[in-house]
């Protein structure tokens, strides 16, 4: 049975939503919620970090930075099936149901259930976009929109009215969405298989043409590189370091610190694997100067954690919106060398999927949390061709690589719209613009954890979201 609107609605005194059924009443949050301050003295307990995807999870098992325990002492904890709030960011849908025991951020709320509700449900709830609306309208401090200092106090969310069905619709609703999930995570996974099959026709292309050349009648010799067997006669060979800058100082932009004016700042997200930026952020040069990698416009940046290495994130930053930019510590730094390498045609290079697999075997560190030696880098060995030969093969390649480009665009726009479309039904359904009392599930409604995995980042592991919630 497909999902209808209810029979009856009454009107709600709100901008975000202008009717609720008419059966479900509205209580303050204060009235099914009660906000728990227990705090650990020991700071033992496992630290948890709230992720845009993936909600809760143990942070070690997303982040490299360690913190000890001394350091804990003080945090909240939070049981399975309390709802934990980042107040910052209350209008960002970062507001999860907690599924495991564990310590969150002091200045997180933490709320247990006064009633028999499904926490499940109020997840769903809160992180839909008429209750961002509503969090973000009833947030307080510094800034406007979603930027600045605001936060959710206490006090103003335990005063709104939140329309709550009974149980058993509550039920029935995550039930409903669990499903749709299913149907939604498997189309995504689809299209990601078919990104994925482009990519690999661009990286057959572009790896013939940055070691061979575009004339395959061109006289040939040994390379004297253990990956490439011949290269064009007249090329040349070298290790990395001898064309490239490494993590250029930023004392060259030292004006730039002292004017504290507003750069760009890119976390691990905000840069896809073909190199192309997106949600670029803006911090004042004061905030990011000291902890964080520089870099230039037109530099090449690649990460070097895994999977994020494997996995080809990174390029050349042409479009950099400001000058100067930082990003996240997990970013190595190139800059081409004037007269000698063109800096697409590094980016090039660093893509080349022999590089990431000699790259990943040569990895160090504790399991999940490997890194590519700078060294490795500096000292692999490259075939180069001439300037003017290197702008033919990067002309060249454009036009190869056209065809797949925009077809992995229209792809990633279509999970776009996909993403969009579920964030509507959730909100649909948790504030009963639907009626999905009468839906039963099908066999097709099934779905493993490994197929939901599709819903989260659609690039790379999304376990390796920068720390941009609050966590530290």
């Amino acid at each position: 049975m497909a999902a209808g609107a209810y029979p009856n609605y009454r009107q709600v005194c709100s901008r975000w939503i202008s009717r609720v059924p008419e059966h479900w009443p509205s209580l303050r949050a204060k009235n099914f919620l009660r906000e728990i301050d227990d705090r650990t003295k020991t700071g033992e307990e496992t630290l948890l970090s709230m992720r845009q995807h993936r909600g809760l999870v143990p942070h070690n098992d997303v982040s490299a930075k360690r913190i000890d325990a001394d350091n804990l002492i003080g945090y909240k904890k939070a049981q399975p099936n309390e709802l934990v709030l980042n107040r910052m960011q209350a209008g960002n849908a970062m507001f999860f149901r907690n599924r495991q025991s564990g310590l969150v951020s002091p200045d997180y709320a933490v709320f247990r259930l006064l009633r028999d509700d499904n926490p499940e449900y109020l997840g769903h709830l809160f992180r839909s976009w008429p209750m961002r609306g509503l969090f973000r309208s009833e947030s307080k401090g510094l800034g406007t929109g979603t930027s600045g200092f605001l936060r959710l106090y206490s006090d103003r969310f335990a005063a709104l009215e939140i329309p709550l069905p009974a149980r058993a619709e509550q039920d029935q609703i995550v039930a409903y969405l669990h499903a749709q999930d299913a149907h939604i995570a498997r189309f995504i996974k689809a299209k990601r298989d078919l990104i994925d099959l482009l990519t690999e026709q661009k990286q057959t292309i572009i790896e013939a043409a940055v070691t061979q050349g575009l004339d395959a009648s061109t006289a040939k010799r040994d390379s004297g590189i253990n990956w490439i067997f011949q290269i064009p006669t007249h090329w040349d060979t070298c290790k990395l370091k001898h064309v490239a800058v490494f993590n250029p100082s930023r004392s060259e932009s030292v004006a730039l610190r002292l004017s504290d004016e507003s750069v760009s700042f890119l976390p691990m997200e905000c840069i896809k694997t073909d190199g192309k930026l997106r949600n670029v952020e803006s911090r004042r040069t004061s905030e990011v100067w000291e902890g964080y990698t520089y870099f230039r416009r037109n530099d090449v940046v690649m990460a070097k954690i895994t999977p994020c290495f494997e996995n080809g994130k990174g390029g050349l930053l042409d479009e950099l919106p400001t000058e100067i930019g930082f990003g996240t510590t997990e970013f190595i730094v190139l800059r081409a060398a004037v007269g000698r390498i063109r800096p697409a045609f590094l980016a090039k290079l660093l893509s080349l999927r022999t590089f990431r697999v000699l790259g990943a075997d040569a990895m160090t560190g504790a399991a999940g949390q490997q890194r590519v030696p700078l060294d490795f880098v500096k000292n692999f060995r490259i075939a180069l061709p001439p300037l003017d030969e290197q702008d033919q093969i990067l002309s060249a390649l454009q036009i190869a690589t056209a065809e797949q480009d925009a077809v992995i665009e229209r792809i990633w726009n279509e999970i776009t719209l996909i993403r969009e479309y579920r964030d509507r039904l959730i909100a649909d359904a948790v504030t009963g613009q639907v009626d999905v009392r009468g839906w039963q599930p099908g066999p097709d409604d099934v779905v493993s954890d490994d197929d939901l995995a599709a819903l989260g980042n659609e690039e790379a592991d999304p376990a390796y979201e920068e720390e941009a919630d609050g966590d530290e």
